[in-house]
């Protein structure tokens, strides 16, 4: 399996192995990647459609 990497909206590039959790709000997902988890939206990093649909899309698949 290869490593995969996902650019955020504030330019901070993650690995999707280290992706904690992942919620959907409207056309924005909040990741965390943190290895003790975060609070809802302080710690986490926005995934917009409008700034990164590559992305946005790639993660979208798992809530479809």
């Amino acid at each position: 399996m290869e490593n995969h990497f996902l650019k955020t909206d504030d330019n901070t590039i993650i690995n999707e192995k280290c992706i904690r959790w992942v919620k959907k709000m409207n056309e924005c997902l909040e990741v965390c990647v943190k290895s003790n988890g975060c609070n809802f939206l302080t710690g986490t990093h926005r995934i917009c459609k409008i700034n990164r649909p590559k992305e946005y899309e790639y993660l979208k698949q798992l809530f479809d």
